[in-house]
């Protein structure tokens, strides 16, 4: 990177998925962000943001949730703004997790899922969850504060045994 780069700052985290067939339960699947304190990087997060939530200081917003999946496109969407996120905080993990209600389904079991990240009209990161087909939540990226360099990301696609509530207990532990 130059000298004039600022990094990473405000991204727009989108995901999709295909509604259950009808008569099958509905497929309902959240955007989850863990914020993690500069101290304690893995450990619990400091704010997690999922449906119905967002950050205290208005950095972190779900402004789109979906239950079924029906619509065109993404049907929930998040937005990030790291260049705002206090000092005290280093690491910000984005994942999926799955709703059990109604039946265990995993990755595998929903057609047509998606994530993209985007910042501005540059895609960060397009993933579809393939690569953790008998998952019940992921991980797919982690930004991580670099000095001077402003906020960095990379992909962290790790898949977890874990319904949303356990999943918010292990989020900040995936590491490639």
């Amino acid at each position: 990177m130059s000298g004039l780069s600022k990094g990473v700052g405000r991204v727009e985290v989108e995901l999709r998925w295909d509604p259950a067939p009808a008569g099958a339960p509905a497929h309902d699947l959240d955007l989850v962000a863990g914020v993690f304190a500069a101290d304690d990087p893995t450990g619990a997060p400091v704010q997690l943001v999922h449906f119905g939530s967002r950050s205290p200081d208005g950095t972190i917003t779900l402004h789109r949730d979906s239950r079924t999946g029906q619509g065109f496109g993404y049907d929930e969407a998040m937005t990030i703004e790291l260049d705002r996120l206090a000092p005290r905080y280093a690491r910000v993990v984005v994942g999926v997790a799955i709703q059990q209600g109604g039946g265990r389904r995993a990755f595998g079991d929903i057609a047509n899922t998606g994530i993209r990240i985007r910042e501005g009209y540059d895609d960060l990161l397009v993933h579809d969850f393939a690569d953790v087909p008998d998952a019940l939540s992921a991980t797919v990226v982690e930004f991580v504060r670099d000095g001077a360099e402003g906020w960095t990301h990379r992909p962290l696609s790790r898949g977890f045994d874990a319904d949303p509530q356990a999943f918010a207990t292990v989020l900040g532990s995936a590491r490639p």
